[in-house]
């Protein structure tokens, strides 16, 4: 992909969740939520201080992240549906 973020923004790849309860119940296309999981694609270099100095990211590409409900904007780019966020939208880094 030929895509890089610039400044504090993060590329991101939904991480789709369970088509099935834990009870064994098929939850329909309609019903779901979007996940609010995913894999990070791309990081950029990172923000500036009004100094000019880089502050670097907490992230880096590979990493699973839980980011808010309405976090990001959609993009399509190669033909698969990706977010770009700011890194401040980003909740945490799951283990």
């Amino acid at each position: 992909m030929a895509f890089k973020p610039l400044h504090d923004r993060v590329l991101v790849r939904r991480i789709q969740s369970d088509e099935k309860t834990k009870g064994g119940l098929i939850i329909p296309d309609s019903a779901k939520e979007k996940p609010s999981e995913g894999e990070v694609i791309a990081c950029g270099p990172g923000a500036r201080k009004d100094s000019g100095e880089l502050i670097e990211m907490a992230v880096k590409a590979g990493d699973r992240i839980l980011f808010g409900k309405w976090s990001g904007t959609e993009v399509t780019i190669d033909g698969e549906e990706l977010l770009i966020m700011k890194e401040s939208d980003i909740l945490g880094v799951t283990a």
